[in-house]
């Protein structure tokens, strides 16, 4: 399975990141994308520090950040058209945006493609493959949210950076893997990172469950 992830000039960076090593956990043929001021994003947002210039040693950074050897995954040039995906006659099996900044959603919704990872997008629809944005912006204009619409019926995925909190999240990664793990389930990677709605509560009682029978058989033995 071959999937392109995008990262772009948004807040939250670390969606991406984390969206890459789950991806790559998962088997999949990673393809990055990462824009100029997403790097200087990763470089604000994560501890790591700033990335190295060049493009060989970025390739290698980046893949350390996604906890994964340089081969696993291909980092594409921003500014080159030529690379797989910008053509309908080779298209990826799916396009994720993580995190997807308004500008971008906004040119995306106008088949407006600027950049190689908008046209890559609009590859994607066109070809009606799946599309995963997901927005890190708040509060929402009508703009930002008439150009969700918008995507939302040429077949594109929104889901917005909104962990859920009944999985009773210890960290701050623990919120952000939420997230990751809708992600892997939109792409159609079967590798949730936490249980689903109910299946958490379930496993909470078989845990109580199991640490009271030898406390059960004990007082019987007595």
């Amino acid at each position: 399975m071959k999937i392109l992830l995008g990262i772009s000039g948004a807040s939250g960076a670390i969606y991406g990141v984390r969206a890459g090593a789950a991806l790559l956990a998962a088997g999949v043929e990673l393809h990055l994308l990462v824009t100029k001021i997403a790097w200087e994003i990763i470089a604000a947002e994560l501890p790591e520090g700033p990335p190295p210039p060049s493009a060989s040693a970025r390739k290698r950074w980046i893949a350390r950040l996604m906890s994964a050897p340089p081969g696993m995954c291909r980092l594409h040039p921003e500014d080159d058209f030529r690379i797989p995906f910008a053509s309908g006659s080779n298209p990826p099996d799916a396009v994720v945006i993580a995190p997807c900044s308004m500008g971008m959603l906004g040119r995306i919704a106008c088949g407006v493609s600027t950049s190689v990872l908008e046209r890559c997008a609009d590859v994607a629809l066109k070809e009606r493959k799946p599309l995963v944005l997901v927005p890190r912006e708040t509060p929402l204009s009508c703009i930002h949210l008439e150009n969700m619409l918008s995507l939302s019926r040429a077949g594109a995925d929104i889901l917005p950076a909104c962990p859920g909190f009944y999985h009773r999240p210890a960290s701050v990664l623990d919120l952000v893997d939420f997230v990751v793990s809708r992600i892997l389930s939109r792409v159609g990677v079967g590798a949730a990172l936490y249980p689903g709605w109910g299946e958490a509560a379930e496993e909470e009682e078989e845990r109580k469950t199991r640490r009271a029978e030898p406390a059960g058989r004990l007082r019987r033995d007595r």
